[in-house]
């Protein structure tokens, strides 16, 4: 799924605040979204500085078309009132929200941010990491028009559960499913977890297949290695961009000739058919585009 603005969302990169040299090659590597880190990435007494620093990238002019973001230190921290603050003048196009685990909090967080002065344009970002979120997931999303994305906090939602990192992830799938539903049923985009081993080049992409074949609409980095087996499987492919090009064409035929299915490939069209192939081309253009 792609923003109101047709841009692509398949990877989104961490890429921590006290590494400001950082900020550019991360813009260079081809993610879509870069998220600008104040949380887990930096120290506590370098969080002012660091808060400065992406707050000056966001309005630096100098990413093109590629959406960044800020996440903010969590709503229970010492910095969080004044990391919305900044943020909120900043005018990302997200700010990146932790432990998101209520309504209660994205209305506290929408509200700051309309008190700070933020722009239209800067969406809520909701992580989710925890079972009261998974549960509270549909609330969550609810919230606000203002919260467009769901994130998908793995590692902290394992260590709430007392779960493994195991290929498949097994542990994780009744909260993915939940936090998936959540999203599709209130129109949001939502993003699959991090992949912890940089060096594990196969197991990534495995997990990216699996992310993209559940419904998620991109995946969190944590490396520039990552980028571009990410972008390459949450691309549409070839073979279903022309099947999607046939189905529309397909279904134009039929309409023009009053009927209210067609064939392709001996298979039926319907409706659903003809959004599913929608959505895919928007998703190939909108990366063509950039």
């Amino acid at each position: 799924m792609t923003s109101a603005g047709r841009q692509p969302r398949r990877s989104w990169l961490f890429t921590p605040a006290t590494r400001p040299e950082r900020f550019a090659r991360a813009g260079e590597v081809g993610a879509d979204v870069l998220i600008l880190d104040l949380e887990d990435a930096v120290a506590p007494d370098a969080k002012p500085a660091a808060r400065e620093r992406v707050c000056a990238a966001v309005g630096s002019g100098e990413y093109g078309r590629r959406e960044l973001t800020i996440r903010v230190n969590g709503i229970d921290t010492e910095w969080f009132a004044d990391d919305l603050r900044a943020a909120a003048q900043a005018g990302p196009a997200g700010v990146v929200v932790p432990k998101v685990s209520s309504a209660a909090e994205v209305h506290a967080v929408e509200k700051a941010l309309e008190a700070g002065g933020a722009p239209e344009h800067t969406a809520i970002w909701a992580m989710i990491e925890t079972p009261v979120a998974m549960f509270a997931a549909r609330e969550i999303a609810a919230a606000s028009a203002r919260l467009t994305v769901l994130v998908m906090g793995t590692n902290d939602l394992a260590k709430e559960l007392h779960a493994e990192h195991v290929p498949g992830r097994a542990p994780l799938l009744t909260g993915l499913g939940l936090a998936l539903l959540a999203a599709r049923a209130e129109a949001k985009v939502i993003l699959d977890g991090v992949y912890n081993d940089v060096k594990d080049l196969a197991g990534f992409e495995a997990e990216c297949r699996q992310g993209r074949e559940f419904g998620f609409d991109g995946k969190t980095l944590i490396h520039p290695g990552q980028v571009e087996p990410c972008n390459r499987v949450f691309a549409p492919t070839a073979a279903q961009i022309d099947e999607s090009r046939a189905v529309l064409a397909a279904w134009d035929e039929a309409l023009a000739e009053g009927r209210g299915v067609a064939t392709v490939n001996g298979r039926m069209i319907e409706n659903l058919h003809v959004e599913n192939a929608r959505r895919i081309l928007a998703v190939a253009e909108a990366i063509t585009a950039q």
